[in-house]
C-alpha cells in the first residue's frame, strides 16, 4: 500500500537522484554503482505487505476502500541512505507537520491487519521515498564514499545536492503489485482510494 506521487513531483525527485548520483560518482571516483528508479516508479510506502495470495486482493482492496481519509499536505525532506546500519538504498524523507501521515499508515496498516492474517513490521514507520539503490557489487570504500554525502565523513567525497523544496497532497492510496525483474522492480496499480479533498 503506498501514497501516489504528482507527476511533477516524481519527475523533479528523478531530476535530483540523477545530480545526486554524478555527485556520488564524483565522490568515489568512479561510477556512483547506483541504480536509478524511474520517475513513474516513486511512491511513498505505507505498509510492505510482502507475498500474499492472489486471492486476497479482492479482500485487501476492501480495506483500503474502508479508509475513508482526507488528503494533507507532505513536504521533501532531507537525503537520507537506508537502512541506516547497512545503507542499501537513497531516498528522500517525507514530512508532515501534522502527523497526519503517521495516522493514516495506523489506519491502513489495521484495516489490512483486520483483513487478512498479515502483521505490520515492528519497526517505527519512516516515511520516505525511495529514489535509488545501491548495486549488489558496490565495494564497501565505494558505498562509504557514497554514504558520505548525507552525513559521513570520507576525505574527497562529494557532498549530495540540496533536495528540491517541494511540497504536495497525497491524491490516493494505493494496492500495488511489484513484478520484479533484474533490471528492478515494477509496479502494477490494483485498487486505489482516492484521498478527500486531494
Amino acid at each position: 500500500m503506498a501514497i501516489d506521487l504528482p507527476s511533477a513531483v516524481s519527475e523533479e525527485l528523478a531530476e535530483w537522484a540523477r545530480r545526486a548520483a554524478s555527485a556520488v560518482g564524483a565522490g568515489a571516483g568512479t561510477r556512483s554503482g547506483l541504480r536509478l528508479l524511474d520517475a513513474e516508479a516513486l511512491h511513498l510506502t505505507l505498509c510492505f505487505l510482502g507475498s500474499r495470495p492472489v486471492g486476497e486482493v479482492q479482500t485487501l482492496g476492501d480495506a483500503l476502500a474502508a479508509c475513508a481519509e482526507e488528503s494533507f499536505e507532505l513536504s521533501v525532506g532531507a537525503p537520507v541512505w537506508l537502512p541506516p546500519r547497512r545503507p542499501r538504498t537513497l531516498a528522500v524523507e517525507i514530512r508532515d507537520s501534522g502527523d497526519e501521515l503517521v495516522r493514516v499508515q495506523e489506519r491502513v496498516s489495521a484495516a489490512l491487519a483486520g483483513a487478512c492474517d498479515w502483521r505490520p513490521e515492528r519497526r517505527r514507520f519512516r516515511p520516505h521515498i525511495t529514489l535509488a539503490r545501491l548495486r549488489a557489487s558496490v565495494g564497501r570504500a565505494r558505498r562509504s564514499a557514497a554514504l558520505a554525502g548525507v552525513g559521513g565523513d570520507v576525505a574527497g567525497a562529494q557532498p549530495l545536492p540540496a533536495t528540491p523544496r517541494l511540497g504536495f497532497r497525497p491524491e490516493a492510496i494505493v494496492l500495488y503489485r511489484s513484478w520484479l525483474a533484474p533490471e528492478g522492480a515494477s509496479y502494477q496499480a490494483l485498487r486505489s482510494r482516492t484521498l478527500m479533498g486531494g
